[in-house]
């Protein structure tokens, strides 16, 4: 296995994105409709959805998927939007609709295969093609068994595609054969989105912030950068001696199962996805995890933990262990995004200064700034003007017609 280590270069800009990125209302906006909208977003993994008519629904910003298993067998995502006057026709998180889904509105009814089965008082509507008012169907896509959706076209490749250089290593995990390990969980925090992935793009803070993964791997952690709209973290643990509890009794339980390739059996991972989802595998459980915009200082945090289908009792401890490592990292890591997004209003804040070890940081920004050039100025535009010039400088972009 390929550990990334950080290497000394003075040579690169070692600034990050400036402050006004992180509280303008119409550059979210524009985030919204570019990041949100036109890339692969993590809705869960087939397991969710083990039975036809089960499904789960997904709010991201503005829109709102429902992902639902037909009598087929075959996992569909479509908008959560009544065609009629756009009700949710799936109003609760996750569940189970054998019959069709009945819009709390008005009450038309739609098939599990997003079909439209019939309005309320049809003859109302007069001559009305049934066929052209299904649910609007989502792009959706299956990787190792987790689900993307997306909600328009976008220039991402197929999530396939876009793990092809991790796809051996993931593979060792067998991710398609997992089952929840519990529900999803979300949790809201009051900074910007971008100021969360700051944090979790950089293992420079764990020495710092997080004793136990400092306890558990030290400095055998290393970040991988984004590439080509991936990146890898990976921390290596076994040594001697750790100080905490949970520590010490988890690398005393942990191993994985007997398939499991001996050189990740000491290992976290965490493959990153442009722009805001997480892969993260332990030798116990993979889980996934991802942020999504409420608002300008609104951030919603979402991520679910899922096993393996036979678990001895060993390991059902260390997957305890690894859980509880992971829940308090978390909570240190929500008071490290807080702090960090507050200071970004302050008349004292000059920007970032980035370590040769938060070079993860930076290519994240690289990349928004690719989507999005207008992150590139130094000082804040009028709101107004914003859309306008992000336009202008992706036209700017674009190679002159020959005359």
């Amino acid at each position: 296995m390929n550990f990334i280590a950080a290497s000394p270069t003075p040579d690169w800009d070692r600034s990050g994105l400036p402050a006004w990125t992180y509280h303008s209302k119409a550059l979210l906006e524009l985030e919204v409709d570019v990041l949100f909208r036109r890339h692969w977003q993590l809705a869960g993994h087939v397991s969710d959805l083990p039975n036809a008519g089960d499904f789960l629904t997904l709010d991201i910003a503005d829109d709102r998927a429902l992902i639902v298993r037909g009598e087929d067998g075959v996992v569909r995502g479509f908008h959560n939007l009544c065609r009629h006057r756009g009700s949710r026709v799936a109003t609760e998180p996750r569940g189970q609709c054998k019959r069709g889904f009945v819009c709390p509105f008005h009450g038309w009814v739609y098939n599990i295969d997003g079909t439209l089965r019939g309005p309320a008082q049809p003859q109302s509507f007069g001559a009305m093609d049934r066929s052209r008012f299904g649910l609007k169907p989502l792009e959706l896509d299956i990787f190792m068994g987790f689900i993307f959706i997306r909600f328009l076209p976008g220039s991402q490749p197929p999530v396939s595609e876009l793990f092809a250089a991790f796809a051996p290593e993931l593979a060792n995990y067998r991710m398609d054969d997992l089952i929840p390990a519990g529900p999803a969980s979300e949790l809201r925090l009051p900074v910007n989105w971008k100021s969360v992935r700051d944090v979790d793009n950089e293992g420079y803070h764990v020495a710092m912030a997080h004793p136990a993964l400092h306890d558990l791997y030290g400095a055998n952690y290393r970040d991988q950068p984004y590439v080509d709209g991936v990146s890898r973290s990976l921390g290596r643990f076994g040594r001697k001696g750790a100080r905490l509890w949970s520590v010490r009794h988890y690398q005393a339980l942990t191993g994985g199962p007997s398939w499991l390739d001996p050189g990740l059996r000491q290992v976290w991972g965490y493959y990153g996805m442009f722009p805001n989802a997480v892969i993260a595998v332990t030798p116990e459980l993979v889980q996934f995890y991802q942020e999504f915009p409420a608002g300008v200082q609104s951030t919603v945090i979402r991520g679910a933990i899922y096993r393996r289908p036979v678990e001895s009792r060993q390991e059902r401890l260390a997957r305890y262990l690894a859980s509880r490592i992971d829940r308090a990292t978390s909570k240190e890591d929500t008071q490290l995004s807080i702090w960090s997004n507050e200071s970004m209003k302050s008349c004292g804040f000059d920007g970032f200064h980035l370590s040769d070890l938060e070079r993860t940081v930076r290519s994240h920004h690289d990349q928004l700034r690719l989507q999005l050039p207008i992150m590139a100025l130094p000082l804040a535009p009028p709101e107004t003007d914003i859309a306008a010039l992000n336009a202008g400088l992706l036209a700017d972009r674009q190679p002159a017609t020959p005359a």
